[in-house]
């Protein structure tokens, strides 16, 4: 029997797969619980608009992505921080140091969990930050550790 799944059903698919399943399975199991419908034309039809929609929402957010990383591009980002001696820092600068600076001095919101720093820095100079803004999408940003 052909069914469309609603809902992500483990072993079996992911919500708006169409597969083909035991009619029991489908009947006592499935549809009672709301985690597929039967496959009918129109049923198929809907789930074709839903996943235009889908990708068109993919396309624009990946989009919006672009723009945001090409005005990260050739940005330099300048976090000041308390330091020791031989330049060594109390504590270190995490993401949401270089996010908090990239707002203030650039005037761009990013979240900090976009930011991946390589290995935590611990000293002052120069790095190179990525910023996954999408799973196609990334920018470099470079940061600039000065002490106070």
């Amino acid at each position: 029997m052909k069914i469309v799944l609603t809902k992500d059903v483990p072993g079996q698919g992911k919500q708006g797969d169409v597969i083909n399943v035991a009619e029991g399975y489908a009947r006592n199991y499935l549809f009672p619980r709301g985690l597929a419908v039967e496959a009918s034309r129109g049923k198929m039809n809907e789930l074709a608009v839903r996943q235009q929609a889908q990708a068109t929402k993919e396309k624009k957010i990946e989009e919006e992505a672009r723009v945001v990383a090409a005005s990260l591009d050739n940005i330099k980002v300048i976090v000041k921080a308390k330091k020791g001696e031989g330049g060594r820092l109390f504590g270190s600068v995490n993401n949401k140091d270089i996010a908090d600076a990239l707002a203030v001095q650039h005037k761009i919101t990013l979240d900090k969990k976009k930011l991946v720093v390589k290995e935590p820095i611990k000293q002052l100079g120069a790095y190179t930050v990525t910023a996954r803004l999408h799973p196609a999408v990334q920018a470099e940003i470079e940061v600039e550790v000065v002490g106070e």
